[in-house]
């Protein structure tokens, strides 16, 4: 039972990363009916930000942390306005700015390999290990040792997906964001600014983006341009878990994809860990292609 209770900590701390993540995927798909293939790039420029702001700035990771979402959010609307936006003004297929996701993706990781070499001669840093404090606080009735980079890791995310929430359900922005994933066409008749929309769209899934890549460098220490690519596919899963475009699926597919993970390993081994989270995302397929929390694509707004 105590094992059980430190795997469940273990997991909703990584389930809150692969959430955020998942949430960046699941708001542009849900805006713009596309997936964008390049936020795993985000994700990598939130760790590369808050690396640069610590080791190269001397920031404090208070202020590091800001900067990475920023920086990300900034990023990301890059992207909305050279690979997305000039292929959705020539009415190009959405396979076509998905592909141009692709590209964007690769050309983001040359160019932050290129600032490693130019700042550490190598294609990979580590950021300093006092960051937060690392001796584990002890429940010694539930005889649990949770570190306290974990604990801030689950606060921040739920305020942040909270935040989100209240966005997204109570605010007039929130209300034209609703109105354009319904029907752009008719939001735009109704004198919604659609393109202010997408920006508003792509910058706050590139802070959540960021912040994700953030956690994770301050939780494993190592960033390389290619940490994007450990969590492409844990993402993808977890929205398709979820329920493509569904902001709450997002939340669940990550933290069921995480928990798969972990008690895989505990189970089988981490080499098991990948095949577990695929074959149940092939029975959700079957089973029920919209995903958990999904609607058919009928009535999906």
């Amino acid at each position: 039972m105590d094992t059980l209770l430190q795997q469940i900590i273990n997991a909703i701390s990584l389930g809150a990363i692969y959430s955020l993540f998942a949430l960046g995927y699941a708001m542009v798909f849900s805006i713009l009916g596309v997936l964008n293939l390049a936020h795993s790039a985000v994700f990598m420029l939130g760790a590369f930000f808050g690396l640069i702001a610590i080791d190269r700035l001397g920031m404090p990771l208070w202020l590091a942390f800001p900067i990475a979402m920023l920086g990300a959010g900034i990023a990301s609307v890059v992207l909305e306005l050279l690979a997305f936006r000039p292929l959705r003004r020539r009415n190009a297929a959405r396979i076509s700015q998905l592909i141009s996701s692709i590209g964007a993706a690769i050309l983001l990781v040359n160019i932050t390999q290129l600032l490693f070499m130019q700042f550490y001669n190598s294609t990979e840093a580590y950021l300093p290990r006092n960051l937060i404090p690392s001796e584990p606080i002890v429940i010694e009735a539930l005889a649990l040792r949770v570190s306290p980079v974990r604990m801030l890791i689950v606060l921040i995310a739920l305020v942040l997906m909270m935040a989100l929430h209240y966005l997204v359900t109570q605010t007039r922005t929130g209300q034209h964001m609703r109105a354009v994933a319904f029907d752009q066409r008719i939001a735009a008749l109704l004198g919604i600014n659609v393109n202010h929309i997408f920006i508003i769209t792509f910058f706050l899934a590139g802070v959540l983006g960021g912040a994700a890549g953030m956690f994770y460098g301050v939780v494993f220490l190592n960033v390389t341009p290619f940490i994007g690519e450990n969590v492409a596919l844990i993402g993808l899963t977890a929205i398709v878990l979820g329920g493509m475009g569904s902001i709450q699926g997002a939340v669940l597919g990550g933290f069921l994809v995480a928990s798969l993970q972990i008690f895989s390993i505990v189970i089988g081994g981490g080499s098991f860990r990948n095949a577990v989270v695929f074959l149940l995302l092939f029975v959700i397929l079957l089973v029920r292609p919209q995903g958990l929390l999904g609607q058919p694509e009928s009535t999906r707004a």
